[in-house]
C-alpha cells in the first residue's frame, strides 16, 4: 500500500524544501539561500560531509546549565564578597590573625557553593542528554534519528504530531500538516502548512505530518537564542530569590550610612588607638552582611537538583522546585499520566451486521495510512495488521480539536470508500442508539472509538454528517501502578487533583474511580462548560473529573483556576496539553511525551513515572521552608548588628566587639546550624509572602538582641574599670548576645526533633568550651571577670528570651502568615 503524495499540476516533481547547491554563493550581507529543489531522499553522505566542513551545522550550544566559568563568577564576584574582601585585607594589615577568621569562613562558604552547583550542573547536563530531542532526518533515502546539533543546512527533516521544529526551513512535503506557532507569535490557532511554506524553529506540529528542508541552522535560526536561554540552568524568577534580593537591597541601604557613622565614631571620637579602632569598626560592619543567605539558598537549590536527578527528574528551570511546592491544584491529563501510553484492543463490536473481516481490513488500512499513529491507532495496527490490498488516496490526520481521523481508499476490487475513526459522540448525532451502548462501555473505564463510513469527501467541512456507524473499537487502557498512591499523597497534602481529559467523561470517571480520586463519581462533559471564566471556575471548584476537553479549554481551565488565586500545576505528555502546560504555573511533562510538551515544561519526568511528583513537591517544600527558617537567623543578625552600630554611634562609645567575637557567634548561632537546618526534611506546605514572613520575626528578634546586648555593655562599663575593662565589658556583652542568639535559634528550630535539640545543645556546648579552655579564651579574647557581671548578663539574656517569646507570639497573632 502506498501513501498519498501531492503532485503538481504539470506532473513535475513537487517543489519542496531547499537542497542547497554546494557551489552556490550567498550574499555576505543578506545571506538568502538560492532557489531550491526538493530531493525526496534528502542529502547524500558526501553532501552532509561538505556542509559540516563548511560549518553549516546546527551548532547552537543548547546547555542545561550555567558554564563552569559562570558558576565560579556568580559565586565569587558578588557585591558582599567585594565588601568583605576589602575589609579582610584591612584586617590583615592592622589586626591579629584571629580577627581575620571571617574572611576564611567566606572562602569556605563560597567554595562549598561552587562545588555544589558544579555537581548540580553535572547532574543536569547528564539528564539533558537523556531527554534531548532527536529529530528524524532523511539522508540517502533512509530516515533516522540524529542529534539536533548534527543537523546540517539542506537536511530533510520529517515531522509528525507533537514534533518540535528545531531549525528554520521550508515545507517539502505536507499531509494535513498543522503547526502551532504560538511560542513565537502568540497566536494559539494552528497554521495549515503547504509545500513551500516557511517553517520557524520553536513551533511544533499539532496534526498531520510531512517534511521540511533546513534553510537556516545554528544561530541564524529564528528561535535559536530563545531556545538556548530557555534551556539554561536558572536561579532567578522565583519568589524566594526575588524576596532575598529585595531584602539585600534594603540591607545595603541601611548598611552604608550606618557603617559610615561607625567609622567616624570609632576613628574620630576614639582615635587614641587607631589599629584597635579599625578592628572594632570592621567588627561592626561585617555582621551587617547576610552573605551566607544567598549562598545557602543556592546550595539548597543545587542539592535539590542533585536529589531529583537521581530519581530521573529533569528540572529545566530551577525555581520549578519551589513553584511545585506552592501548588494547591494539580491538573492531570488521563492518558499518559494516570494511564500508561500503551493500549490494547479488548473487543471489536460489529454494527448493522457488518462483516468482521472487512472491518479488520478497513482498520488495518487506516493504521497504515498514518505514518505516525497515536497510542489508540497503534493498538489497532497491532490487532488488525494491514493486508496491503488497498491504496490510500487521501488522509485526514487525527486532531485533538476534531477528535477523529479519516482516510479515503481505492479498494482492491476497484471500489472507493471514505472512512472516519474517532469519538462516537462526535461522529454521531445526539440520541443515536449506538451511544447508549458506548456509555455502558465507558462506565467500565473502557475507551471506545467508532468506525464509520462517510457519505461525503474528506475535505467536506460536514464530512461527519450522514456517516454510517460500522463498528465499535473497544480499547483497554493500562493504569499506572503508582497513580493511586500519588493521588492519595496529593489528597493528604491538601492539593486538589483535577483530571482533565479529551476522552469521554464517563470513561475518564471510571478510570479516576479505580484510582480512588475523591469526586470521581461525578464527571463533567466539558462541551457543556460555560465559557465565561468565573462560571467555569465555579464548575472547577465543585468537580474533579472533566471529559471531552479541547486543548483550548484546558488552557481556559488553568486560567480560571488561577483567577481564583490558585497555584496550578499541569501534567501531560501529548501535544494537546501544550497550551495548558505553557499557561500553568508549573508544567510537568513525561519523558516519553511529545517534543513540544518537553520544550514548554519546567519539569520533565524522564522515567515517565507520575510517582516522582511527590518527590519534587517534597524537595520544594524542604527548600522553601528551610530557607525561610535560616533567613530569619541571618536577618536577625543583620538587624541587631545595624542597631548596635547605631546605638554605639549615638552613645559615642567604643564598639563592644572585635571581628573574632562575631565570627564565633555567627558560626555557632547561624553558620553551622543554618547548614543543617537548610538541608533537613521539611514537609510544611509552602506559603507566600516570603519577605513579610521573614522580617516579621527578624525585626523584633534583632531589636530584642541589640537592646539586651547594649544594656549589658552599658552596665558593664559602669561595673568595670582599669586597663582590662574593655575586654571584660566585651566578654559580658558577648555572653548576653550569644544567649539571646541561641534562643532565637531554639525558636527557629521548632518543632523539635531529637537532632534539632542536639544541634542547639551542641552550639551551647561549643561556646561553653571556649569560655573554659584557657587557650581558646586567649584566642577569642573572651574571659569572664568576676561573678556579678556574668550573672547579670545571663539574667538580662533570660529576660530578653522571655520578651522574644512574647513578641513572636504577638506577631503570629497580629500579622499571621
Amino acid at each position: 500500500m502506498t501513501q498519498r503524495s501531492e503532485i503538481s499540476s504539470d506532473g513535475a516533481e513537487p517543489r519542496g524544501g531547499p537542497v542547497i547547491d554546494a557551489g552556490a554563493e550567498l550574499d555576505p550581507v543578506h545571506p538568502v539561500p538560492p532557489p531550491v529543489r526538493h530531493r525526496p531522499g534528502g542529502l547524500s553522505a558526501d553532501e552532509v560531509a561538505e556542509r559540516i566542513a563548511r560549518g553549516e551545522v546546527n551548532d547552537v550550544p543548547v546547555r542545561s546549565s550555567r558554564s563552569a566559568v559562570d558558576i565560579v563568577r556568580g559565586n565569587v564576584f558578588t557585591r558582599f564578597n567585594a565588601i568583605i574582601g576589602v575589609l579582610w585585607v584591612i584586617m590583615f594589615l592592622v589586626a591579629p590573625f584571629q580577627d581575620t577568621l571571617f574572611g576564611f569562613v567566606i572562602l569556605a562558604n563560597t567554595g562549598i557553593g561552587i562545588i555544589q552547583e558544579l555537581r548540580a550542573k553535572k547532574t543536569l547536563d547528564g539528564l539533558a542528554v537523556i531527554g534531548e530531542a532527536k529529530p528524524t532526518v532523511r539522508r540517502d533515502g533512509v530516515a533516522g534519528e540524529v542529534s539536533t546539533s548534527e543537523i546540517v543546512l539542506g537536511d530533510l527533516i520529517e515531522l509528525g504530531p507533537g514534533d518540535k521544529v528545531v531549525v528554520d526551513g521550508e515545507v517539502a512535503e505536507a499531509d494535513g500538516l498543522e503547526v502551532d506557532e504560538s511560542l513565537l507569535t502568540g497566536e494559539a490557532d494552528p497554521v495549515l502548512k503547504r509545500r513551500g511554506d516557511r517553517m520557524m524553529s520553536g513551533s511544533f506540529v499539532v496534526a498531520g505530518g510531512g517534511a521540511f528542508t533546513a534553510t537556516k541552522v545554528g544561530r541564524e535560526a529564528y528561535a535559536a537564542q530563545l531556545a538556548e536561554e530557555a534551556s539554561r540552568f536558572t536561579l532567578v524568577h522565583s519568589e524566594l530569590r526575588s524576596g532575598i534580593s529585595t531584602i539585600l537591597k534594603y540591607v545595603t541601604w541601611m548598611m552604608v550610612p550606618t557603617a559610615l557613622g561607625l567609622i567616624v565614631s570609632q576613628l574620630v571620637a576614639k582615635g587614641d588607638n587607631v589599629k584597635d579602632s579599625v578592628a572594632r569598626t570592621v567588627g561592626g560592619i561585617v555582621p551587617m552582611i547576610p552573605e551566607g543567605l544567598v549562598l545557602l539558598t543556592s546550595v539548597a537549590f543545587a542539592i535539590g537538583v542533585i536529589r531529583l536527578g537521581r530519581k530521573q527528574c529533569l528540572v529545566q528551570e530551577l525555581p520549578a522546585i519551589e513553584g511545585l511546592a506552592r501548588v494547591d491544584v494539580v491538573c492531570l491529563d488521563k492518558t499518559g499520566t494516570l494511564t500508561e501510553g500503551g493500549m490494547d484492543v479488548a473487543e471489536l463490536r460489529m454494527l448493522d451486521g457488518c462483516d468482521e473481516d472487512y472491518v479488520r481490513t478497513v482498520l488495518g488500512a487506516l493504521g497504515e495510512s498514518d505514518p505516525r499513529p497515536n497510542a489508540s491507532l497503534q493498538a489497532i495496527i497491532e490487532a488488525c495488521p494491514d493486508r496491503e490490498e488497498w491504496r490510500c488516496t487521501e488522509s485526514l490526520p487525527f486532531s485533538s480539536a476534531r477528535k477523529y481521523s479519516g482516510a479515503a481508499f481505492s479498494e482492491g476490487d476497484g471500489q472507493n470508500s471514505t472512512w472516519l475513526l474517532g469519538a462516537p459522540d462526535v461522529l454521531l448525532p445526539p440520541g443515536a442508539p449506538v451511544l447508549r451502548e458506548v456509555d455502558g462501555l465507558n462506565e467500565q473505564g473502557l475507551r471506545v472509538l467508532l468506525l464509520a463510513r462517510a457519505a461525503g469527501e474528506l475535505d467536506d467541512p460536514d464530512v461527519t454528517a450522514g456517516a454510517r456507524p460500522t463498528a465499535l473499537v473497544v480499547l483497554q487502557q493500562r493504569l499506572r501502578p503508582d497513580a493511586a498512591d500519588t493521588l492519595r499523597y496529593f489528597e493528604e497534602q491538601d492539593v486538589a487533583a483535577k483530571v482533565i481529559s479529551g476522552d469521554n467523561a464517563v470513561s475518564v470517571s471510571a478510570v479516576a474511580g479505580k484510582l480512588g480520586l475523591p469526586g470521581a463519581a461525578t464527571a463533567v462533559d466539558a462541551r457543556k462548560l460555560p465559557a465565561e471564566r468565573e462560571a467555569m471556575a465555579a464548575e472547577l471548584a465543585d468537580n474533579a473529573v472533566f471529559g471531552r476537553v479541547t486543548p483550548q479549554q484546558k488552557r481556559d481551565m488553568v486560567g480560571a483556576l488561577q483567577s481564583r488565586g490558585h497555584t496550578v500545576a499541569m501534567t501531560g505528555d501529548g501535544v494537546n496539553d501544550v497550551l495548558a502546560l505553557k499557561d500553568a504555573d508549573i508544567g510537568v511533562s513525561m519523558g516519553s511525551g511529545s517534543e513540544a510538551t518537553k520544550a514548554v515544561a519546567q519539569i520533565v519526568l524522564l522515567n515517565n513515572s507520575f510517582a516522582t511528583l511527590p518527590s519534587v513537591v517534597a524537595e520544594g517544600r524542604r527548600v522553601i521552608g528551610n530557607i525561610t527558617r535560616v533567613a530569619t537567623l541571618f536577618l536577625t543578625k543583620t538587624v541587631y548588628s545595624v542597631l548596635l552600630a547605631v546605638l554605639v554611634v549615638c552613645s559615642q562609645v567604643e564598639y563592644p566587639f572585635l571581628p573574632r567575637h562575631l565570627t564565633l557567634l555567627s558560626t555557632l548561632t547561624i553558620g553551622v546550624p543554618a547548614f543543617f537546618l537548610a538541608l533537613a526534611p521539611n514537609k510544611e506546605r509552602a506559603k507566600p509572602h516570603f519577605v513579610r514572613r521573614v522580617m516579621r520575626y527578624a525585626i523584633p528578634g534583632g531589636i530584642v538582641a541589640a537592646g539586651a546586648t547594649f544594656a549589658t555593655y552599658l552596665l558593664a562599663r559602669h561595673h568595670y574599670s582599669g586597663p582590662g575593662a574593655l575586654a571584660a565589658e566585651t566578654s559580658a556583652a558577648t555572653l548576653t548576645l550569644f544567649l539571646v542568639a541561641v534562643w532565637v535559634l531554639a525558636i527557629v528550630a521548632r518543632p523539635y526533633t531529637w537532632w534539632r535539640v542536639c544541634l542547639v545543645a551542641a552550639m551551647g556546648l561549643g561556646f561553653l568550651i571556649v569560655l573554659v579552655v584557657p587557650w581558646l579564651q586567649d584566642f577569642f579574647a573572651l574571659r569572664l571577670v568576676g561573678t556579678t557581671m556574668p550573672w547579670a548578663a545571663v539574667a538580662i539574656a533570660a529576660t530578653a528570651a522571655a520578651v522574644l517569646e512574647f513578641a513572636w507570639r504577638w506577631v503570629d497573632r497580629r500579622f499571621p502568615a
